[in-house]
């Protein structure tokens, strides 16, 4: 897997993922994986034909496991712990396209005595759709699916709620071109991101906290969602209070900072800081 180091922090395949833990040793493609699930317990792995994986389990029995595979029909196995609760998963990687990575995490269920398949919620605003190049946050108990679609990097977040993955962090990249720059310039520089939409969700699927920021670089899981700020450009802009509002009394004016936090149909969501009125939040218009 092609992961940089720096810190903290991994860039996995492009994408710069925040607090991130060094991925487990993989075992080598022909070897045999032993799983200690427990004191005196433990299963060994095989990866066989087409990624799918063989399991000697605790009780002697055997199981088969669809696992993954890229276009040799190889995959490597490892064992983490993706759920946080001292025990190891049983995690199968394989390459697919040229650069993204498919995953699949096996737990062990001790009632059952045997190993279940990781599943993602459905529903969701992910980007990646199935859990790819994953990553793991142990300090803030957050997993990362990365991937790329077309010349974009994604990066969905999930965390356990009721021993249930939950999407907790994803983004949407902006679409406005060069039309938010005519009203609201934000400095960037030759390393920035394309801008996207980041947000924060709760177990239920309600939307917690919104920001724009880049959209290559996964936002920190040990604190709120930063946004980028700009300055507005025309000698006055309309602030209303919802998008689609055709009348208003507020007004930014030229060099005006303010902090940018959400986009719907082409209105974007500012916060400006009064210094005496405190924060006022309100939309502009991108594509006036």
């Amino acid at each position: 897997m092609n992961e940089i180091t720096r810190g903290r922090c991994v860039l996995l395949f492009g994408l710069a993922l925040a607090d991130c833990a060094p991925v487990a040793q993989a075992a080598a493609a022909d070897a045999e994986l032993r799983i200690v699930l427990g004191p005196g317990t433990a299963a060994t792995a095989r990866v066989e034909t087409q990624g799918t994986i063989a399991l000697l389990l605790p009780s002697g029995r055997q199981q088969r496991l669809d696992g993954v595979a890229d276009a040799d029909g190889n995959a490597r196995l490892s064992q983490l712990d993706v759920d946080f609760d001292g025990r190891p998963e049983l995690v199968a990687r394989a390459s697919v396209g040229q650069v993204n990575e498919a995953v699949a995490v096996y737990r062990f269920d001790p009632k059952q005595g045997r190993f279940v398949p990781l599943t993602l919620p459905t529903g969701s605003h992910a980007q990646c759709g199935e859990l790819m190049g994953l990553d793991v946050d142990a300090a803030n108990r957050t997993l990362s699916s990365s991937c790329r679609s077309g010349p974009m990097w994604y990066a969905d977040l999930y965390r356990y709620h009721a021993g249930r993955l939950y999407l907790y962090r994803a983004e949407r990249v902006l679409m406005l071109g060069d039309a938010l720059e005519a009203t609201i310039f934000v400095k960037q520089t030759a390393d920035t991101g394309p801008m996207a939409v980041w947000s924060t969700y709760d177990p239920a699927g309600k939307v917690l906290e919104t920001a724009i920021s880049d959209g290559l670089v996964a936002p920190r899981n040990d604190r709120p969602l930063l946004p980028f700020s700009g300055e507005v450009v025309p000698a006055r802009v309309p602030l209303h209070a919802r998008p689609g509002d055709t009348s208003t009394r507020r007004y930014l004016v030229r060099g005006d900072r303010v902090e940018l936090l959400d986009e719907q149909d082409g209105w974007v969501k500012v916060r400006y800081a009064n210094p005496t009125r405190g924060d006022i939040v309100g939309w502009v218009n991108a594509n006036p």
